[in-house]
């Protein structure tokens, strides 16, 4: 009976391993028959770059996962410039190709739909030191005057914030992390912005401060005068002078001149009077 249960679990065993190989090769197969050819990037293409048959090259693709503007044939994207970067085995899409007809500037790819690239001109101090790269992100300070009245009270505040670096100079991508000293700062804002940019150019000093990339946070701040710049050095001053011990007051002399003698002055001289008893008679006598 042992044998006999044995030799029916081994059975049972091997059918179900059966079913289960035929299943999954029949997927494959299924699988595989509803794939098409796709180009794929064959090595990490940068932005800008034109397309090489070495580039690129055809994979297969699921059908129902096939990207409306992909290309199944190599030679319609080679010599095309991609707008944006592409990853190992990532599929080329048109949307992401500079249409055939046209050949825009590097540096027009990497401006966002809806912006303008606007270059400001800078100096070690204004570049942060020359730390600046492309695709860092920065904030924007004015120092200008409050008024045409007020020439001579300026103020400094940050009118853009979070403003996204495309070039550095004449470059467009970060070489490395080493400081590069460049005449101009190419920065991507709005419409709105490049006017405010643009006055403040004319009209003031212009100053980058560099932000942490994940720091997306919008800051409200009310700016900085003179006063506000020297008001710990104002509230110091207050504070030093009301801990600052007072001189003591110095004592009066009493005057030393001799008082008047009350007892020399004849209108105010008192009489004085002497009562004189005798047995049985009393008289008064008055003596100066």
């Amino acid at each position: 009976m042992v044998a006999v249960v044995a030799v029916l679990v081994a059975l049972l065993a091997a059918f179900g391993a059966y079913r289960f190989l035929s299943e999954k090769s029949r997927f494959a197969e299924k699988a595989r028959l509803e794939t098409v050819g796709i180009v794929v990037a064959a090595v990490d293409i940068p932005l800008g770059a034109k397309l090489t048959p070495n580039q690129v090259a055809i994979s297969a693709w699921p059908k129902g996962q096939y990207p409306k503007d992909a290309f199944p044939d190599a030679k319609s994207v080679v010599g095309r410039m991609a707008i944006r970067e592409f990853f190992r085995g990532e599929p080329i899409v048109g949307s992401k190709l500079v249409p055939a007809d046209k050949s825009p500037g590097i540096l027009s790819l990497k401006i966002p739909v809806g912006m303008r690239a606007f270059s400001v001109k800078v100096n070690e101090v204004v570049g942060v030191g020359g730390f600046i790269n492309p695709d860092t992100r920065v904030d924007v300070l004015v120092t200008t005057a409050q008024s045409t009245q007020h020439q001579g009270g300026k103020v400094s505040k940050i009118v853009l914030e979070d403003v996204m670096v495309l070039a550095v100079g004449q470059s467009i991508e970060g070489k490395d992390s080493k400081p590069t000293a460049v005449n101009t700062v190419t920065l991507a804002v709005t419409p709105e912005d490049a006017e405010k940019l643009a006055l403040a150019s004319n009209d003031g000093t212009i100053q980058l401060g560099m932000r942490n990339f994940a720091d997306t946070e919008k800051v409200m701040t009310g700016g900085a005068d003179k006063g506000s710049l020297l008001s710990s050095y104002h509230n110091a001053r207050s504070v030093q002078a009301a801990a600052k011990p007072q001189p003591a007051a110095k004592p009066q002399r009493a005057s030393r001149k001799a008082p008047t003698s009350t007892a020399s002055s004849p209108a105010q001289r008192r009489p004085y009077t002497i009562e004189v008893i005798r047995g049985n008679k009393r008289t008064e006598a008055s003596l100066d």
